[in-house]
């Protein structure tokens, strides 16, 4: 199956509300280093997956062995006498948490904590993929924190005990899962709590927030920006019950952007992909495949029709290139498929085929999304890997080669790409989803033979998610460490000039979700950057 993000999390955004930051500029900092040259060499690097085994974060135990009968929620079963625990009197007794575990028998795990400022009840994420009530929080002068969730006649418990404090905002110690009133298994962990990373500041290397705005939806995930207006969709919130959907907003002056309606279809509302084409604007649907708008006029879209018709049909992504439009679906299993269409005539696209890679070997090989360069398709099978097709002909398109990365002990994705020409190489730029997962650099010259060539990683317990390639620029959203741009003009050295941190602990409905701020991002060429974050809605920048 292919795991929603977007249903892991419970928000709700209320009432209609723009808000307009000041434009004026912040202190003057010097121009980032020019770009350098390449002359097209790099030596290959050897794959090392999204989660990179560190070994055991914590001399700490949880001391019954698995398969013990017991209550799990008891602090005394932790065997904490070689650590430091006068060192968790520094820990703050709130914040949001991401949690990096280490299953003693070595294979990854992960989850998120959040303790509210207001000393209210906190959640856990990790027991069934949606937040649960904690039922100890203990963060003052220690790190005990558990949770138990009961369905049916089954028991979860996930329980953390805190061993030392090892950096800023990094906590260490040891936790069990159980079941049953039984120990199923348990492990050490590194929780790293979602402040700004390194210490650093709200931004860097220019970049500056001309406005923000909060749309009226449940869980915003991605933008397209077309004829001076962003179209925003957002997904359902299948936790509480909120409705995703449309939302236009008039950004003809970025700095005071206007929303002029929201959208939905009765029973129709979780659209995670947007792509406009002269008076065209699709939609991707979990029900209705493509929807087509016809955008005559930009702030008021128009329902035209749904395609391919038929059985209901989940679209997750898609991509314009041309006079093709490529669509994504995950499924329902066992492999996901892509969908090829006409859109010569934009408002009137015609099915041309639908094709699925050879390898369902994976145990999610689901197709999530594509990029479309060079009368290559470039399609992200989720952790089946990342597969190259010939689609010159659209209807025969052959599989040229794949990269796959999965592991053992490891969660590893490919979740989204952008390619691009470099000394006359044809390189990917890759990225996964879910713990660790970090953005690759890929020479696909020879897709029988594709080679690792450089990497761009951040905190381990965080995830990339989208990525814009403009010249040598990457623009990258990396949920809650905000936007990155990188300088790619020497692949291999992907060099951080500027970001943006998005990501604040008291943004309001902000959760313990792993997949939480910055999501989407379109840098049309206007001069401006569009941000999805999460909880705050659409963001504009400057484009540097």
């Amino acid at each position: 199956m292919v795991l929603e993000p977007r249903v892991l999390r419970a928000v709700l955004i209320g009432s209609l509300l723009s808000l307009a930051c000041s434009d004026k500029p912040g202190p003057v900092e010097p121009p980032p280093p020019p770009a350098e040259a390449w002359d097209g060499t790099y030596t290959p690097l050897a794959e090392s997956t999204d989660w990179v085994d560190r070994g055991e974060y914590a001399a700490c135990a949880f001391t019954p062995p698995p398969g013990t009968v017991i209550d799990c929620d008891d602090p005394s079963l932790f065997d904490l006498s070689r650590c430091d625990t006068a060192s968790l009197a520094s820990v703050d007794p709130h914040g949001i948490y991401q949690v990096d575990m280490r299953h003693a028998a070595g294979f990854s795990d992960f989850a998120g904590i959040r303790v509210p400022a207001d000393g209210s009840t906190g959640t856990l994420n990790g027991l069934t993929g949606l937040s649960t009530p904690l039922t100890r929080q203990q963060l003052q002068g220690s790190f005990f924190v558990s949770s138990r969730h009961t369905q049916g006649s089954s028991v979860r418990q996930l329980v953390f005990a805190g061993c030392g404090v090892t950096g800023p905002g990094l906590v260490t110690g040891c936790f069990a899962r159980c079941g049953n009133g039984k120990v199923n298994s348990t492990g050490t962990f590194e929780a790293a709590r979602m402040t700004w990373g390194r210490g650093e500041a709200e931004a860097s290397g220019g970049l500056r927030l001309l406005s923000e705005t909060h749309v009226q939806t449940d869980f915003p995930v991605d933008v397209y920006v077309h004829r001076g207006h962003a179209y925003v969709v957002s997904v359902d919130d299948l936790y509480t019950g909120g409705t995703g959907g449309l939302t236009v907003v008039d950004v003809r002056d970025p700095s005071h952007p206007v929303i002029t309606q929201h959208i939905t279809l009765p029973g129709d509302s979780f659209w995670n992909a947007a792509w406009a084409k002269d008076d065209a604007l699709y939609i991707a649907s979990r029900r209705s495949g493509v929807i087509v708008f016809d955008i005559t006029h930009p702030k008021a879209p128009a329902y035209v029709r749904n395609v391919p018709g038929g059985p209901a049909l989940n679209v997750h992504t898609m991509f314009v290139d041309g006079d093709r439009l490529h669509a994504v679906s995950p499924g329902p299993a066992p492999t996901g498929e892509t969908l090829i269409f006409d859109i010569s005539t934009p408002l009137n696209p015609v099915l041309l085929n639908r094709f699925v890679a050879a390898d369902t070997t994976s145990y999610i090989p689901s197709a999530h999304d594509s990029f479309a360069y060079q009368d290559r398709l470039y399609v992200n099978h989720f952790s089946a890997g990342y597969v190259v097709f010939d689609v010159k002909d659209p209807m025969s398109p052959r599989e040229l080669g794949h990269y796959t990365f999965e592991s053992d002990n490891s969660f590893a994705t490919s979740h989204a790409s952008a390619v691009g020409t470099f000394a006359g190489k044809t390189v990917a730029f890759e990225g996964g989803e879910y713990q660790g997962a970090h953005l690759r650099v890929l020479d696909v010259t020879d897709p029988t033979n594709i080679q690792l060539m450089g990497e761009y990683k951040l905190r381990p317990q965080t995830s990339i998610h989208n990525m814009i390639l403009r010249g040598k620029r990457l623009y990258v959203t990396y949920y809650q460490e905000g936007l990155r741009v990188l300088d790619v003009s020497v692949p291999p050295r992907p060099r951080e000039i500027a970001y943006f941190n998005t990501f604040r602990e008291s943004d309001p409905h902000r959760t313990d979700d792993l997949l939480e701020g910055a999501i989407g991002i379109r840098v049309p060429g206007d001069g401006y950057v569009y941000v999805v974050d999460t909880s705050r809605g659409l963001l504009i920048l400057n484009e540097l």
